[in-house]
């Protein structure tokens, strides 16, 4: 596609609207996209992929965001730890 450039600063008779009969001005071709263009393009769909990825997983959770406190671990582990702190089981 072309787009039409204004013909403002141009001298001559071609400057004239009513020379050439037709619309001013010269006829330049468009912008072509480039690699980058293509690459902004893929990240704005990675992003917005993300957006709907994360809203489906707080769903889930119905949205609540609070922590609820996490249990303490019993004292008899505790104990065995402190006891045999030469050995390390899992």
């Amino acid at each position: 596609m072309s787009r039409l450039r204004s013909a403002r600063g141009a001298s001559g008779p071609k400057a004239s609207p009513r020379a050439g009969g037709g619309r001013p001005g010269v006829f330049v071709q468009a912008p072509r996209s480039d690699i980058y263009v293509t690459m902004l393009g893929v990240a704005l769909g990675a992003m917005l992929l993300g957006c709907l990825l994360l809203l489906l997983i707080l769903n889930r959770y119905e949205f609540k965001t609070t922590v609820s406190a996490a249990p303490s671990p019993a004292p008899v582990a505790l104990a065995a730890i402190s006891e045999n702190s030469d050995t390390v089981r899992l």
